[in-house]
Order: structure tokens, then C-alpha cells, then sequence
């Protein structure tokens, strides 16, 4: 085993790795090309034995019998003789030790964030896997002769068997959700592996299996005090546990349910707690005094930055183009300037708030989705053969008659296909956005057909459970995970999730879904647990979210105008686009829905600057 320095600046756990069933194919050369890839600012491990090699900067295990093993993240281990293993000689290590006992179920034994490779030229296999929420991304790319895996999409093009030619699929997908959701990418040659899944190859062929699936309860019988003093037991621990260096550990805080309780709970086990939190200057968008309620309450020091549009021109362009692919996310500005914050002020890592909606039911598209499920409680034939005519027939132009015609429609559309409604590919033709050329290469119905499979996956579960697994995928894996652990790396900090705590999540599972969700009451049973211990403010506060403001300043900010302008100007070169629509959405910006439009505006913007830098 050797190492090897880290070629960047960006990433501290990372991995690589390449199975192949030519020797040639693996050798230092091509590992060390794949390295520069990483953008790791640590030391790296690198061993590679016949037809394998790996790269790891957290654990790495050569074998005597040629099996390389490499693993990352921060894991824990349900069996107390690997966990003991672990401790003494490292987690790819006690891997090795439970596949040589497990065969491939060693995977069911390892929980929390992690992403590991198994390169096995024994058996002519290879394993790639990331852990149940994805917190730690794996990419890859199957090549004539075997396989190359990465934690990013640059690691995998270190490969020189690798090109960077992209997909239109790709770049229809990142139009369609803001981001390129798993498992494909940006890429035409690469992709990644989703939450809770791994991809192996053995015998020559190469195939992505889903290990978990989450099991929901609703039978619980434990009654509320109980299960309260277990959630705050469990939120405790799981701050206590990603605080194990608190002098360098802060905490973002939006003034939300997720932020306070993390910041709340790192206050009560440590002193001189330190948080940080973004402020706008713009109606709607500003949070900053519920921060402040959180931060007298819990007697927090908080530091605040207000960012400005000036702000916005500066970073978008380093921001957009940082990503492997492009990332549309709005809200990784502000985030970015939270971590470089605490960066600022010398903290080496910061606790992220991120998941709570998605474990306890706080977003609210899913009590959305029970006013229109109600809709079906109504006998199908009073509503196929007498209500509906009944609307539809009813005068154009009317707001009470035009809402009753949206409501059926939207009811009449089957989940999770309803939550696309207001989707800018749903409100506009495809055709109306892309030219016909781009068009042809394009499959329009696989967006739906991928979040389908996804939202059918989980076997008996609740309407609201699958909307929750759902979103495990698409809003946290694929969105915000990959927003904050990126903008976090750029500045120059570590972040861990406490809310995705593996025990956390074992415990969501068991929470039925009307004390999760009771009728329009968002996260019903975790405000009930944290009353009085929550400033009721925050217990009360209405969803917003980390939104910027950017169609609203671009409204009369004349840099970020030329900014976001020269930006479609740009992508007419393309031929990607109709050219008449990226007009039409800047008239749409400064006539129609400034915040609605702007956000339109910002993913093209953001599409443009990486395809300048990333596709040539």
C-alpha cells in the first residue's frame, strides 16, 4: 500500500477505484490519474494488486488473496465484533472481514454515511455501494474490460477510457428537476449510484441492485410521552455523536424546526455554542429573526452575513461551475457563504440541519397531497358522471370555477406524477423550450417514469411514507445532501447531518403516519415532542425555506441582469434551446411571476456557465 498526495483542495473523504479483466488496465498511472480527479486535500491511500486497484482517503485494505477494499464516510457497524474491528484496524478492514464471512449481505451490516468498493479479482467481481440516504455519491462507468468508480463524476473522467461527451437526457433532466438525479448523469458514459443501492459487476455483467428498502410502521403502540422522550433522547445523541471535536464544530441556523433543534441540542452539550446564519434584504426571503429567537433561547453566539445581490455576481460564476454537474439549486449560494462564515471564524465543521422534514412530514406538498387524495373518497361514478361535467362546464374566467377545475385535474392525476404540476415542463410543451433537433435525441416520459419506480418501490406503505421515501431520494440525496456537502467542501468545512442519524431514521420508520401528519398540521408529533423545550415561535413558524431572492433583485440589479442575460445569449449558441423561448422567459420574468420566472431564468444561467467550462 501506498500513498499518494491529494491533488486539490476541495474534498476530504473520497474514493476511486478500478476493476478490470486486463492488468494492463490497472497500474499506478492510471490511479494516480484518476486521483487528480478527487480534489482531495488529504494524503490518499492507493493499493492496487491483479486486475484492481483502489484509492481511499479514509480506510483502504489490500488482502493477501489480491481483494482491495476501500471505504469512507463516517460508518458504524450492527455486529459488535466488526465494530471492534473497526476501532482497531479500520472500517475497509472490517469489511473485508464481513464479506469474507457474508459474501455480499456484508453490506446489511454497515449503517451510517458511507461509501465503499469491493474489488474481488478472485471471484471476478466488483462491488460499489453508498450508504441508505446517499450521503456519500459514487460514480462510475463501465468500460470495455471492466469498470471505474469514483466519489465524483471528475474522479471517473480521470480514467483516460472515459470521455466527457454529455447526454441530452442529461441535460433535459437537469431542465426538468434543477439537478441530474440518479442514476444517470450529466454524462453519456457515466453513472451513480443511488441511496440505498450498490452495482456490481461479476461474470462480465454489470447491474444495479437496491439492498434497502425502508419497512414502515403503523401499529406503534408506545404512547406519546414514550416516544417523545425517545426522540429527544435519540436527537441528542446523534449532535452529541457529530460533535466529537466540538472546540472546531458549529452549527448552521435558519430558525427553522431542523436548525434549532440541532443548535438547541449542541448548546445543552457544550458550552459557548457557535452558530451561523444568511440574511436578504428582500420581503419574504429573510429569516434571520427566527435565528435570532433560537439563538437568545438556547443562548447560542450567532453570526450573521446578509447577502447581497453584488454578492450573487461574484460567487455564481465559481459556484455554478464548481459542481460535477450542473446544479441548479438556487439556495447553494447562500449556503456556500454560511459555510465560508464559519470558515471565518475558524470552525472546521459544521452541523447541517438537513432531513427533519423528511423523516417527521414537514413540507407541505404532503398535506397538499390530502386534500387532493380526499377527492377520491367521493363515489367514483357521482364524480365521473355528474360532478365533473358539472365543473368543466362551468364559466371560463371565473378564479372559484377556474380553482375547481385545477383541483380535479390535479386530482385526477396520480402521484407521483401530481407533484410535477407546477413543473416548468409541465406548464410548458417540451417543444416550446427545446428546438425540435435537441428534441429528437430526447426521451420527454423519463423523468416520470424514474420517479414512478421510485415513489412504488417501499412495499406496503402509506400514501404520506412513500412521499417521504420519495424525497429521501430526490430532495436529499440528489438535492439538498449534495448542495450543502459541496458548497461546505468549496469553503473549506466538514458537515455532518445529526438529523440523518441512522438511529433517527430506524425511528421515523416507526412513527405512523397520521401522528407524523395530523390533517394540515405539518410534523404533528415532533412539534408535540419538542414543545416547550422549542421556542413556541419556532414550534408556529409557517415553512419558507433557504430561497434567494434572485428574480426579485434581477428585477432592478442591473449587474446581475447582464449576468443572467449575456448567460441565454450565450446558450442560443447551443441549439439546445428554442431560441423564441429564452426570449419569451426573460419577457416572462419582467411581466409575469418574478420569483417564479427568475428561478427559470437561474437554472439556465447556472447551465450555461458550466457547460462553458465543463463541455468543451
Amino acid at each position: 500500500m501506498e500513498k499518494i498526495h491529494g491533488s486539490g483542495s476541495l474534498y476530504a473523504s473520497v474514493l476511486g477505484g478500478v476493476f478490470a479483466t486486463d492488468a494492463n488496465q490497472v497500474d499506478r498511472e492510471t490511479l494516480t490519474s484518476i486521483s487528480r480527479g478527487l480534489n482531495s486535500s488529504r494524503e490518499l491511500l492507493i493499493s492496487n494488486s491483479d486486475r484492481c486497484g483502489a484509492i481511499s482517503s479514509d480506510s483502504l485494505s489490500a488482502m493477501s488473496n489480491g481483494v482491495v477494499v476501500a471505504l469512507v464516510g463516517r460508518p458504524h457497524w450492527n455486529i459488535k465484533e466488526l465494530q471492534d474491528h473497526a476501532s482497531r484496524e479500520g472500517h475497509a478492514s472490517a469489511l473485508s472481514e464481513a464479506y469474507g464471512k457474508y459474501g455480499t449481505a456484508c453490506i446489511d451490516h454497515i449503517e451510517g454515511p458511507f461509501s465503499a468498493l469491493i474489488l474481488d479479482p478472485n471471484d471476478n467481481r466488483a462491488i460499489a455501494v453508498t450508504d441508505r440516504l446517499g450521503l456519500q455519491p459514487v460514480y462510475y462507468a463501465e468500460l470495455r474490460n471492466g469498470v471505474v468508480f469514483s466519489s465524483s463524476a471528475s474522479g471517473v473522467l480521470g480514467h483516460p477510457a472515459v470521455g466527457k461527451e454529455l447526454r441530452e437526457d442529461g441535460i433535459y433532466d437537469y431542465v426538468y428537476f434543477h439537478m441530474v438525479p440518479s442514476p444517470v448523469s450529466i454524462y453519456k458514459r457515466i453513472k451513480k449510484i443511488p441511496a440505498g443501492h450498490l452495482v456490481e459487476l461479476s461474470d462480465g455483467c454489470l447491474n444495479q441492485k437496491n439492498y434497502w428498502t425502508p419497512q414502515f410502521l403503523e401499529d406503534n403502540q408506545e404512547d406519546l410521552p414514550a416516544l417523545s422522550e425517545k426522540l429527544k433522547y435519540l436527537l441528542k445523541e446523534s449532535v452529541k455523536d457529530a460533535t466529537d471535536d466540538y472546540s472546531v464544530t458549529g452549527s448552521f441556523l435558519s430558525g427553522g424546526l431542523d436548525s434549532s433543534t440541532v443548535a438547541g441540542c449542541m448548546s445543552e452539550l457544550h458550552d459557548n455554542t457557535e452558530a451561523f446564519s444568511i440574511g436578504f434584504s428582500a420581503e419574504g426571503y429573510d429569516e434571520m429573526a427566527f435565528a435570532r429567537i433560537t439563538a437568545k433561547h438556547f443562548g447560542i453566539h450567532l453570526n450573521e452575513y446578509y447577502v447581497t445581490p453584488d454578492d450573487v455576481v461574484d460567487a455564481l460564476p465559481v459556484i455554478a461551475t464548481s459542481y460535477d454537474e450542473p446544479f441548479g439549486n438556487s439556495s447553494a449560494l447562500p449556503a456556500y457563504f454560511c459555510a465560508k462564515l464559519a470558515k471565518d471564524h475558524g470552525m472546521a465543521r459544521l452541523l447541517g440541519g438537513d432531513g427533519g422534514d423528511e423523516l417527521f412530514a414537514g413540507n407541505e406538498r404532503y398535506a397538499k397531497q390530502g386534500v387532493f387524495e380526499a377527492y377520491h373518497k367521493i363515489p367514483s361514478s357521482f364524480r365521473k358522471y355528474m360532478l365533473e361535467p358539472v365543473i368543466r362546464h362551468l364559466p371560463k374566467g371565473t378564479t372559484l370555477f377556474d380553482k375547481a377545475r385545477s383541483y380535479i385535474d390535479q386530482a385526477n392525476t396520480p402521484l407521483p406524477d401530481r407533484v410535477q404540476t407546477y413543473n416548468f415542463l409541465h406548464q410548458h410543451n417540451p417543444a416550446e423550450i427545446f428546438s425540435s433537433e435537441f428534441l429528437t435525441a430526447v426521451d420527454t416520459d423519463a423523468p416520470l417514469r424514474l420517479q414512478r419506480e421510485t415513489y412504488s418501490r417501499p412495499s406496503n406503505a402509506s400514501t404520506l411514507n412513500r412521499m417521504l421515501y420519495f424525497d429521501w431520494q430526490y430532495t436529499l440525496a440528489d438535492n439538498d445532501i449534495r448542495k450543502v456537502s459541496h458548497m461546505c467542501a468549496v469553503a473549506g468545512v466538514e458537515v455532518t447531518y445529526p438529523m440523518l442519524d441512522e438511529r433517527l431514521l430506524r425511528f421515523s420508520l416507526e412513527i405512523p403516519s397520521n401522528l407524523k401528519l395530523k390533517g394540515s398540521n405539518l410534523r404533528h408529533f415532533y412539534k408535540l415532542a419538542l414543545t416547550n423545550w422549542l421556542p413556541q415561535e419556532t414550534i408556529d413558524k409557517r415553512k419558507q425555506g433557504f430561497g434567494l431572492p434572485f428574480g426579485v433583485w434581477m428585477q432592478n440589479h442591473k449587474p446581475l441582469q447582464e449576468l443572467a442575460y449575456n448567460s441565454l445569449l450565450e446558450l442560443k449558441k447551443t441549439h439546445v434551446f428554442n431560441n423564441g423561448f429564452l426570449d419569451h422567459a426573460i419577457e416572462l420574468h419582467r411581466k409575469g411571476h418574478a420569483a417564479y420566472y427568475g428561478e427559470l431564468i437561474w437554472i439556465l444561467t447556472v447551465l450555461q456557465l458550466w457547460m462553458e467550462k465543463h463541455s468543451r
